[in-house]
């Protein structure tokens, strides 16, 4: 007989779940983590997994209530992060 007051465990999302869940595409959602770029996630037995309120949070960073709003973070583009500008050498 099981606990009823016992609370789930968050639920783990696989690549696909969570790209259609954040409205993106398995293929981007796999770019942002190879870059370093997207929501944390976890390897599980070599499966990638997402939990639930991860993908909200890293979600949420980009929220804004205007196009002047400077947020409270930044969600960046899939993309390799550029390096810092450091002058043309002679």
């Amino acid at each position: 007989m099981s606990d009823q007051n016992t609370p789930l465990p968050p639920r783990l999302l696989r690549t696909p779940e969570a790209a259609r869940f954040l409205g993106l595409s398995g293929r981007t959602l796999e770019k942002h983590r190879t870059f370093g770029t997207g929501p944390s996630y976890k390897k599980i037995g070599g499966r990638v997994v997402y939990a639930m309120a991860e993908l909200q949070a890293w979600a949420d960073r980009g929220s804004r209530v205007s196009t002047s709003d400077p947020g409270v973070g930044v969600v960046r583009p899939a993309r390799r992060p550029s390096l810092p500008f450091e002058g043309v050498r002679p």
